[in-house]
């Protein structure tokens, strides 16, 4: 769920340190249960499902297309993923397992309400909340888990990198984009990587507005920068104030891009807006 950040920090406060950080007890793990779970299931449906060559740029999901007999393939997978001991798994394995978790979560949630306009309008039982995020729908090594406990009290809480934003995906055509392929600990990195350098350098992510009109610029003068809110939600993770943030998503723009790609965004000078579009990102 996107929060704005006094209530992140609240969430973050309240979230009890996971049992998969005890490094004592993955260690005391058998050898077999470390390896890397099998996301094949994961990955049939985003190859099946998933729209990435939409007109306006955005993967789209195919909700309505997914099959009954898919819904129950999406719900074995997340069953057998919950038996997965991630406690024993190697650091980049573990960050792969909870996104994908969390992705494949999200995509049920909002198969098990569909049609729906957009996954706010999903109601949690007991919460009054717009979204499924604090539902725990999930069981992992014992512990009951919402959307919201695997994004701010274990992605964000145990390893402090900001491209967590860009892999994460609500449904909804503001966020980045759902990734076409799972995440394992070998594509992590390059698929981080590629989550903030491409979604920075779309209209959701960021886009140079002249003072008067809608137009797109790209060269001085520049008056309005129109950020995703994601960078107002969660400020404290790329920086401490504006220019430091500035800085962040020039270094994000730039990796894999060379050296210049992100030149205008650390000497952007001007007025800072917020935007977020939560329409489904169905198709």
């Amino acid at each position: 769920m996107r929060f704005p950040a006094a209530a992140l920090l609240l969430v973050a406060s309240i979230t009890l340190p996971p049992p998969w950080a005890n490094a004592a007890e993955a260690a005391a793990v058998s050898p077999a249960s470390r390896h890397e779970p099998d996301y094949s299931a994961w990955q049939k449906l985003l190859s099946r499902y998933l729209d990435t060559a939409a007109a306006d740029g955005v993967h789209r999901f195919r909700y309505g297309a997914v099959t009954p007999g898919d819904k129950e393939a999406l719900a074995a997978c997340l069953a057998a993923l919950q038996t997965t001991m991630v406690s024993a798994l190697p650091s980049d394995a573990q960050r792969a397992f909870w996104i994908n978790l969390y992705n494949a979560q999200t995509v049920s949630s909002v198969l098990r309400a569909y049609p729906i306009k957009s996954i706010r309008d999903i109601k949690t039982p007991g919460s009054n909340a717009q979204g499924p995020w604090d539902a725990k729908a999930m069981k992992v090594e014992g512990r009951d888990l919402s959307l919201n406990d695997i994004e701010n009290g274990i992605l964000r809480k145990q390893w402090h990198d900001n491209r967590i934003h860009f892999a994460l995906n609500c449904a909804s055509l503001g966020c980045p984009d759902l990734s076409p392929r799972a995440f394992t600990a070998a594509n992590l990195e390059a698929q981080l990587r590629k989550g903030a350098r491409e979604f920075l350098r779309s209209k959701r992510g960021a886009e140079f507005m002249e003072a008067q009109g809608n137009v797109s610029v790209t060269g001085p003068g520049l008056a309005v920068l129109r950020l995703s809110s994601i960078f107002e939600w969660y400020k404290e993770d790329f920086g401490k104030d504006d220019a430091e943030v500035l800085q962040t998503l020039g270094r994000l723009v730039e990796a894999g891009a060379g050296p210049g790609a992100g030149k205008r965004f650390r000497e952007y000078k001007g007025k800072i807006e917020y935007q977020y579009d939560w329409s489904l990102n169905g198709g």
